[in-house]
């Protein structure tokens, strides 16, 4: 873990010192003392990360800690793209093509497309999908149901984004309302002093509201977490089924995070496979396990779809599934992009959104 980390840190020191020397370099006409202000500047910029993580539990002023959360993680994103341009620049040098002012249009371009995901995250989707379950449900044929994911409470998602979410999710009149993990982000400090469980509490499902851990309720603290999570209307499942009265069978299982977590085989022996099972589970890794065991439909989240370009290609790399529907044989998937994200306040080529199933038992 640490070789990754420090492999982490040592690829983040070279793109900024990439980017660095390439503005360094067009400032060569600049005074001293203006040369000397802006490389400061950036070097604030490019460690406000790092800050992030070691402040995360410190007693910040909100408006502080915002935006030190949205430069940190922002920065992230600035250079990944700066990077990416700045390179193809210098390859088409090789080449002997060459733009005049072309720090000044990267950067330019850079900027615009920062905005455009900016805007893009602000506006989350409602993707809707219609499910035929072929078992029966007790007393109704049809079952409205929000999936969400990935909110990530905290420093980037505030009260007032969360209040905007509770409500687009309470605009659906859904029966139930499943949340596959990440409700937190990396601390509950800043969820309990800004009291979000007051906007949770606003949630409604007359079936109920069901949640699993994702590996940031572990991040931030998993007792911590459980203890937040109870002061709110959601039921927190934990390697633990819940049948509700029209004989739905909801499956929790405990974050990844847990090497000790039971497995999906020794949950299964606590539910009737005759009638419908739901899984709640946050990172959607082994599908074919699910498949084996009779799930019908499966949630999860975690992706994220990897939030910009390029970074979803390698998700989709990653994984069987990285967002969005899949059927194999009689077991439905359905893998988020979050409602909301983590960090860098941006959705490039991916799509915050609210999921809504339509099922039909027959």
């Amino acid at each position: 873990m640490l070789i990754f980390f420090l492999l982490i840190f040592s690829v983040y020191l070279g793109e900024n010192l990439y980017v660095f020397l390439k503005v360094w370099h067009s400032m060569s006409g600049l005074p001293v003392n203006l040369k000397v202000f802006l490389s400061v500047l950036f070097w604030l910029c490019a460690i406000s990360f790092l800050s992030l993580l070691k402040l995360r539990d410190a007693q910040l002023l909100d408006s502080i800690s915002h935006i030190l959360y949205e430069i940190g993680t922002g920065w992230l994103v600035f250079t990944l793209y700066m990077v990416l341009l700045l390179a193809a620049v210098d390859i088409l040098k090789l080449f002997h093509i060459q733009f005049a002012y072309s720090l000044p249009i990267v950067l330019g371009i850079v900027c615009c497309v920062l905005l455009y995901g900016y805007i893009h995250y602000n506006h989350p989707k409602t993707e809707v999908i219609n499910i035929v379950i072929n078992k029966p449900s007790a007393q109704v044929k049809d079952l409205k149901v929000v999936g969400i994911s990935d909110i990530h409470l905290g420093d980037g998602t505030t009260k007032k984004r969360l209040a905007q979410y509770v409500e687009k999710i309470n605009a659906q009149q859904a029966d139930l309302i499943l949340i596959a993990g990440d409700l937190i982000d990396n601390s509950v400090l800043s969820v309990r002093k800004a009291h979000m469980e007051e906007e949770l509490a606003q949630l409604k499902a007359p079936l109920g509201i069901y949640m699993v851990l994702g590996n940031h309720e572990y991040i931030s603290g998993v007792e911590p977490s459980i203890d937040f999570i109870a002061q709110t209307p959601i039921r927190l499942l934990i390697d633990s089924v819940i049948t509700l009265p029209n004989q739905i069978q909801i499956i929790g299982r405990d974050g990844r995070t847990n090497p000790s977590r039971a497995s999906l085989n020794t949950l299964m022996e606590k539910v009737n496979p005759d009638l419908p099972v739901f899984l709640l589970d946050h990172q959607p890794y082994d599908l074919q396990e699910s498949v084996d065991a009779g799930i019908d439909l499966q949630f999860s989240g975690h992706t994220h779809r990897g939030q910009v370009w390029p970074i979803s290609l390698v998700t989709d790399q990653l994984f069987e599934l990285s967002y969005g529907y899949l059927q194999k044989k009689n077991t439905h998937f359905y893998v988020s992009s979050g409602l909301s994200l983590w960090g860098p306040p941006f959705r490039i080529g991916t799509q915050s959104e609210l999921v809504v199933f339509n099922i039909t038992f027959e």
